[in-house]
């Protein structure tokens, strides 16, 4: 099988079922794009047209089908700063370790503290598109959801820099340090706070920290992140150093890519399967929380499914520009 074949095998094979975006997704595209050049990006048509193109807004309705138009201007707004973080990081003139420790530490001193103080190594478009992102979610959420945030932000761009150090240095990781790597340099643990950005419910830290809630959202993020890897597979191979579970696999194993990407897959199969498990075995946490809790779990769903069916719709990936298949 092609990797665009077993992309379509595995979507086909999801039970998790597809969440429809809401109806104004495309007017927050528009509202983005429109957005975006004021910032002071430097966007001539092409660059506007690849950023149109890559649907970051349609990625976070998919993700938050119940957020409101206000607040999927947030969740859009978010996710192109994390993506345009991501391609400066893994392109042709990406930022160097050193540079993105830098960013790292303007990112969290503006979360920590907010706008009102200037951030070395955060300037620029990039800080006005977080400060922007960051306003609302700022304003209403408690204290102890800023800082779990926080938090998640810190680890993705740790890991985003200690994968910039593996490439600087031409190491290539194991499969085992990759699986590892990978659920930092994901920002899958980034958008499940969000969840409570969007339903207003943020849990307990007991809660949110629970083992098997948090065995849960490892597990979704594989999910995601394989996924991911097989449908950047062919970009991944000259801009990744081998960060990419199936060239891990390729390299660790000594086999052909189409043996690797198939293996790959059955550690995705394998990894849906404990999913499912995990979470029918989540136990009542009380009248209280339930709802919430439920409202996580979903979250974390929807992140795999959602992921799943963006794949198909972003010209990021050139699975996307493939005949359509049946379904949403």
């Amino acid at each position: 099988m092609t990797t665009g074949e077993i992309l379509r095998a595995l979507r086909a094979e999801c039970p998790i079922p597809p969440r429809l975006p809401p109806p104004h997704v495309d007017r927050v595209q528009d509202w983005l794009l429109d957005l975006l050049p004021g910032l002071g990006l430097p966007l001539d048509d092409a660059a506007l047209h690849r950023l149109s193109q890559g649907a970051f807004a349609r990625y976070a309705a998919r993700l938050y089908p119940a957020a409101t138009e206000a607040d999927l201007r947030v969740l859009a707004a978010m996710f192109t700063w994390f993506f345009l973080v991501d391609d400066a990081c893994d392109g042709p003139d990406r930022l160097t370790p050193e540079q993105i420790r830098v960013l790292r530490n303007g990112t969290l001193a503006l979360l920590h503290d907010g706008a009102r103080l200037r951030q070395a190594g955060l300037t620029g478009p990039l800080r006005r598109l977080l400060v922007l992102a960051w306003r609302e979610p700022r304003r209403r959420m408690p204290a102890r959801w800023r800082q779990r945030f926080a938090d998640a932000v810190a680890r993705h761009l740790d890991g985003t820099w200690q994968e910039a150090v593996t490439k600087e240095a031409g190491r290539r990781p194991s499969v085992d340090e990759y699986v590892e790597l990978r659920r930092s340099t994901s920002a899958a643990e980034v958008s499940y706070p969000l969840v409570e950005f969007v339903s207003g419910r943020p849990l307990p830290d007991p809660v949110y920290h629970h083992p098997l809630l948090r065995q849960i959202a490892r597990t979704g993020n594989d999910l995601l992140s394989w996924y991911n890897d097989l449908a950047s597979l062919k970009r991944d191979r000259v801009t990744a150093g081998g960060h990419n579970l199936v060239l891990a696999i390729e390299a660790e194993l000594g086999v052909a890519e189409a043996e690797a990407a198939e293996r790959a897959a059955e550690h995705w199969r394998e990894a849906m399967r404990r999913f499912v498990a995990l979470r029918a075995a989540v136990p009542s946490f009380g009248p209280a929380l339930d709802e919430a809790v439920a409202d996580h779990l979903d979250g974390i769903a929807n992140a795999v499914r959602g992921t799943i069916d963006w794949t198909f719709e972003s010209a990021r990936y050139p699975v996307s520009t493939s005949p359509p298949t049946s379904g949403p």
